[in-house]
């Protein structure tokens, strides 16, 4: 049996490193291979990855700083060394296929592989494509998305529609909604708020619960807020003496979060939402104005427009999102009909689909 070697690159954000995992443990299920990731030096694949079971190399490169063009000289340096980089993974591993799933070091992996001959196959989490799968898209052998109408971005003929694979712990989880609650100390019968401000911390959102919290329990909510590691002092201050509030960096047990939700708060991250689909939560989006393209307002309205979530800008939040959440918490009909709604987009089995175009590829 013919043994595969199998690059996966990307990374930098959890939404680029969960789907990579993803597709490595369903390729691992499918195929006898030998999987090298390639990440960005000092980001958090070089401790996911490894921590996963899988080797890792991490190149210098750096996303361009687009408020001081001068940082980008900088910059520049680290891409072209990343470039010589990934010539020399290419030519030491010779890969039998690489995967992109995006982040800045996927461009320079990719591109040193298409250049050899190599297949390459590249996914796309969000609904506006990012530049780095836009240059890569011409030479790839298979694009994978989560959305309709890419072909606004990429050649039609090339675009597979498999959605994003996401954690697989996240749906094998059968705990109730009262059990999950009772796991984060709180009443099993109240509603209760899922906040997720990401690994860093949504500042916008964090100070708007700062400023609301006691509004939202006062409306007979709990509240379980992840702060991101940046706002912990703060929101401890801000909750202290109120009942049915946690507040915490990281959350551990996202399964068991997800659970105990009736309602979610939450960045328009692409897997973030690929999650929220695939669990039917009804959510309120906050999308980041920080990321390129401003994809995550795009990823939003995909849903906002459909009556899926309920969508609050980032410059409206600090004045819109206790009402907000309050509202929405409070409407019945509209939780279940929301729920309804982000359901009917989900795509289950992700991953596998991916590994089909993957089998594709190789045995082309």
């Amino acid at each position: 049996m013919k043994k595969y070697k199998i690059l996966i690159s990307g990374g930098g954000t959890g939404g680029h490193i969960f789907p990579a995992l993803s597709i490595a443990n369903a390729l691992k299920k499918r195929l006898n291979a030998d999987i090298l990731f390639v990440g960005a030096d000092n980001r958090m694949e070089m401790e996911r990855v490894p921590a996963a079971g899988y080797p890792i190399k991490g190149l210098p490169v750096a996303g361009f700083n687009r408020k001081n063009l001068l940082k980008n000289i900088g910059v520049l340096l680290k891409l072209r060394k990343s470039i010589r980089m990934a010539r020399n993974i290419i030519d030491e591993f010779q890969p039998d296929i690489a995967i992109g799933v995006g982040g800045y070091c996927s461009g320079p992996t990719l591109k040193a592989a298409q250049r050899k001959g190599i297949p390459t196959l590249i996914q796309e989490q969000n609904s506006y494509a990012g530049v780095t799968n836009k240059l890569l898209a011409k030479k790839a052998g298979k694009i994978c998305v989560a959305y309709n109408d890419m072909e606004r971005f990429f050649p039609a003929e090339k675009i597979v529609l498999t959605g994003n694979p996401i954690r697989k712990d996240l749906l094998n989880n059968d705990l109730s909604p009262a059990d999950a609650r009772r796991r984060f100390g709180l009443d099993p019968n109240k509603p209760t708020v899922l906040i997720i401000g990401g690994s860093l911390g949504a500042l916008t959102v964090n100070e708007s619960l700062e400023n609301g919290i006691k509004r939202l329990t006062d409306a007979g909510l709990q509240v379980i807020w992840q702060t991101g590691k940046n706002f912990g002092n703060r929101a401890k201050i801000a909750a202290k003496g109120l009942k049915g509030v946690v507040v915490t960096p990281f959350i551990s047990d996202m399964s068991a979060a997800y659970a105990a939700a009736t309602l979610v708060a939450s960045r328009a991250g692409a897997g973030s939402i690929s999650e929220l689909e695939l669990l039917g939560l009804p959510v309120i989006l906050i999308p980041s104005p920080n990321v390129a393209e401003d994809h995550q307002t795009k990823n939003a309205l995909a849903l906002s427009e459909r009556g899926a979530a309920v969508l609050v800008r980032d410059v409206d939040a600090r004045d819109k999102l206790i009402d907000e959440i309050i509202r929405v918490a409070g409407d019945e009909e509209l939780l279940h009909s929301m729920s309804r709604a982000i359901s009917d987009l989900a795509m289950p089995d992700s991953d596998e689909k991916i590994v089909d175009e993957v089998m594709t590829l190789l045995n082309h």
